[in-house]
């Protein structure tokens, strides 16, 4: 991992570059979540450098004094804006809270973009309240609930399964349950029309965390934005199904340099 001080703190990150020529692709966690999400997008790399983040308080990055909601939002989003100014990646790629980081990003921060990729999130991302309170008072619960089927996967294999896992209690109940409420407290609905680069809404077939709607609704509320549906996967369709995965973001760098 390679990190980039910034803000009185490191954020760690990693990069992998086969020599692809493509505008790079910064991708970003969800809750409780880590680089390791993004393991399967490194194939990408001989399209374009892929790059991975931990954001402040998971996996290697160090932590972050801030409170749920717009404070923590706002440190994720110094965390990409410090990586992507580092590595010039210019495609922000987003998965659950990942995907509100980069959509404030575009939204708040003049950092130049050649396009999003917003999979598994919504411009409103309400959390179930028995989940906040199991994050509050009992975290294995909270964990088993979020993978149990059609939520963060469809049908995992037990690899995916664990590493999930894994980095959540890496993360810790604290800085999971902060970022669960930093998803419960955004809402971008009235501001979709502003995002007005190159966007791609991916989905997962299963996912009931973030359905099909919520992506339909970005889609139709972004000025570029298509959509994809990846088939026998949820939430997390980059790690379980990322070949169809993939080849839907190939899809879409296609249609950039086309368009460029």
């Amino acid at each position: 991992m390679e990190r980039i001080a910034h803000h009185g703190r490191e954020t760690a990150y990693r990069v992998s570059d086969r020599g692809g020529d493509g505008p790079g692709l910064l991708c970003i966690h969800g809750s409780g979540g880590s680089a390791g999400a993004w393991k399967s997008q490194s194939r990408l790399a001989d399209r374009a450098p892929i790059v991975a983040l931990d954001l402040s308080g998971h996996g290697e990055s160090e932590d972050v004094a801030s409170s749920a909601g717009p404070d923590a939002l706002e440190a994720y989003v110094e965390d990409v804006v410090a990586v992507a100014e580092e590595t010039d990646a210019s495609i922000l790629v987003g998965n659950s809270l990942g995907g509100a980081v980069a959509m404030w990003t575009a939204l708040e921060r003049g950092l130049p973009l050649d396009g999003l990729v917003l999979t598994g999130t919504g411009a409103k991302l309400a959390v179930l309240d028995d989940l906040l309170a199991w994050l509050g008072d009992d975290f294995d619960r909270a964990i088993e609930f979020l993978h149990a089927p059609d939520r963060l996967f469809h049908d995992p294999d037990e690899q995916s399964l664990e590493l999930s896992k894994g980095a959540m209690r890496q993360a810790g109940r604290a800085v999971t349950e902060r970022d669960f409420r930093t998803c419960h407290a955004f809402d971008v609905r009235d501001r979709l029309g502003e995002l007005d680069v190159p966007a791609l809404a991916v989905v997962g077939e299963h996912d009931k965390m973030t359905p099909l709607r919520y992506h339909e609704f970005l889609a139709d509320n972004m000025p570029d934005c298509d959509i994809a549906v990846v088939e026998d996967a949820a939430h997390l369709a980059m790690l379980e199904a990322p070949e169809a995965f993939n080849e839907a973001v190939e899809t879409f760098l296609d249609r950039i340099g086309d368009e460029g």
